[in-house]
């Protein structure tokens, strides 16, 4: 797919209502929260806090998950750590009925993109939302209202960086997978190519790219590339090798 055509469709999709899955054990409240939502963006689902509720979601590809902790088994943080995983290419921010610094770091730790009590208002939780529908990350605004959890993020930033570990990809850190498409990217090949090369269909691929473009904050696949290269994410050598090695189609 060329450059200009990507860019059509991704702003298309901005001007589209984003579609939302709700995880929560309490029927009310996600009955409350589709009524909050449905004027503005599309509830393609909802579900209580099931440890293989990703398998749903990767069924449907929400834009984003609003998912509860899951007090007091805080099982929201492995289910939003499972979604990290499996659906890079859906945001999930995470509620809690009584947030506090640890919970914030859990949060940060486990991928979810923002973070808030469940006693925000409808027009501020609307703000949030659109936020990550833009691609921002408002869990890092969260730490400025949080001095301790900053800490905690920052110190773990120092243990990390001691460890000789890439600090910068705490937060959004590309996947092998993405890692690897991207790398078929830096060489030209479309996304057609690149499917057929990992075995792959190319909706997959398309997901992969939106998860890439938002963690990078890439205008287009090109300034992708040059992001993740200046990250030192990918290398001219990992380019060229891909290149010897792919045996793709026109």
């Amino acid at each position: 797919m060329d450059i200009n055509k990507y860019q059509t469709m991704t702003e298309a999709k901005r001007k589209s209502k984003l579609s939302v899955f709700i995880v929560d054990n309490q029927p009310l409240y996600r009955q409350a929260i589709r009524q909050v939502l449905q004027e503005n963006m599309e509830v393609i689902g909802e579900s209580g806090l099931k440890s293989d509720i990703w398998s749903t979601i990767e069924g449907i590809l929400p834009d984003i998950v609003l998912i509860d902790v899951g007090l007091p088994l805080l099982n929201g943080f492995d289910i939003t750590r499972q979604i990290a995983i499996r659906c890079p290419g859906v945001a999930v921010v995470m509620l809690s009925p009584s947030p506090d610094d640890d919970q914030l770091f859990q949060a940060i730790k486990s991928g979810a993109v923002a973070f808030a009590g469940k006693d925000i208002s409808a027009d501020k939780l609307m703000a949030v939302l659109d936020k990550v529908g833009q691609g921002e990350y408002p869990i890092n605004d969260s730490l400025l209202d949080r001095p301790s959890a900053a800490k905690k993020v920052l110190q773990l930033f120092h243990d990390l960086s001691l460890m000789g570990k890439d600090v910068e990809s705490l937060m959004t850190p590309l996947s092998p997978r993405e890692t690897e498409i991207l790398r078929y990217i830096a060489e030209g090949n479309s996304n057609k190519r690149i499917a057929y090369a990992l075995g792959i269909g190319e909706q997959t691929i398309k997901n992969h790219i939106t998860s890439i473009m938002r963690k990078l904050n890439a205008n287009d696949r090109t300034h992708a590339v040059v992001l993740a290269m200046r990250k030192g994410w990918l290398n001219l050598d990992d380019i060229l090798d891909t290149a010897l090695e792919a045996e793709l189609p026109l």
